[in-house]
């Protein structure tokens, strides 16, 4: 009777454990199935970051590109104020150069008018 009793225990034992095992697989089956929905779920966020940052260095370069292209056409804008404001000043100084020259020359004449005078007096004087 003992026996029996201790096959039957032994049986007994071995049905558990192999439940237990059966049960131990399933779980771990599970668990690696949760672990490649995770995976794929990591995985699609890694993607969705990567097409975000892709997004930005792309806006970035455009407006890089746009800044770049704002401030060549102020440098134009203010090269041809430049060249403007120079041909002005220019011709400012070629009528202030003929101006003085007008005036160096009148100032001239006047002085050899009155030279010319003078000599006349002395000659007048040295007649006399």
């Amino acid at each position: 009777m003992k026996k029996v009793i201790l096959s039957t225990l032994v049986v007994l034992a071995l049905s558990i454990s192999f439940v237990s095992c059966r049960d131990t697989a399933d779980k771990a089956k599970d668990a690696a199935e949760q672990t490649g929905e995770a995976l794929e779920a990591a995985g699609d966020d890694l993607k969705e970051v990567g097409q975000n940052a892709m997004n930005a260095a792309g806006e970035a370069v455009e407006n890089a590109a746009d800044a770049t292209s704002d401030a060549v056409d102020s440098v134009k804008e203010t090269g041809a104020e430049a060249m403007d404001n120079a041909k002005e000043a220019g011709a400012e100084a070629v009528d202030k150069a003929k101006a003085a020259g007008n005036d160096v020359k009148g100032v001239a004449r006047d002085a050899a008018g009155k030279v010319t005078d003078k000599a006349k007096e002395v000659k007048d004087a040295v007649k006399n």
